[in-house]
C-alpha cells in the first residue's frame, strides 16, 4: 500500500472514530444515564457528576485524535519515521495515561462522596485498564519510531 493511500485510510478511520465518539458522548451516554435513573431511581443523585466526569475524560480522547490526524498527515507526506511522529506518539501516550488517571481519581472522589456503585467501579476500572494499555502501546511505538528515525537519519547521511 502506498503512503498516500495509507494516510487516507488512517484519516478516514480517525474521522470515523471521532464521529462515533461525538455520538457516544453526546447521545448514547446521556440516554443510558436517563435509562439507568428510570430503572434505578436511587442513582438520580449521581448521574450529573458522572456525566461531567465522563465529558471531562472526552477531552484527552479528542485531542489524541487530532494528534493522530497529524501523524496520518506525516505518513502521507512520506515522513513515517520522523522525530515529529515519535513526539506525537509520546503525547498520545501521555494523554491516554492522563485520561485513565482522571477517571481513577474521579472514581475515588465519587466513592468518598458515596455517589459510586460497584457496577460503575468495575466498568470504569475496565476503561482505565484500556487507557493504560493504549498509553503503554503508544509509548512503545514512540520509542520504536524514534529509533527508526535515528537509523533513517544515519542512513541518509551515509549515502
Amino acid at each position: 500500500m502506498k503512503q498516500s493511500t495509507l494516510s487516507k485510510w488512517l484519516k478516514l478511520i480517525i474521522a470515523g472514530v471521532g464521529i462515533c465518539g461525538i455520538i457516544i458522548y453526546s447521545a448514547v451516554i446521556p440516554k443510558a444515564a436517563r435509562a439507568a435513573v428510570w430503572q434505578f431511581p436511587e442513582l438520580s443523585d449521581c448521574v450529573l457528576p458522572w456525566l461531567i466526569l465522563i465529558w471531562i475524560t472526552a477531552v484527552p480522547c479528542f485531542v489524541a485524535l487530532v494528534i493522530a490526524w497529524r501523524i496520518a498527515a506525516n505518513i502521507g507526506a512520506d515522513r513515517s519515521f520522523s522525530m515529529e511522529n515519535a513526539e506525537l506518539l509520546k503525547w498520545i501516550s501521555i494523554l491516554a495515561a492522563a485520561d485513565s488517571v482522571i477517571l481513577f481519581v474521579g472514581n475515588l472522589i465519587y466513592l468518598l462522596f458515596d455517589i459510586n456503585y460497584l457496577g460503575i467501579i468495575l466498568f470504569s476500572c475496565m476503561i482505565e485498564f484500556f487507557g493504560i494499555a493504549i498509553s503503554v502501546a503508544s509509548a512503545a511505538l514512540s520509542h520504536l519510531v524514534m529509533k527508526a528515525a535515528e537509523l533513517q537519519e544515519q542512513s541518509d547521511l551515509t549515502i
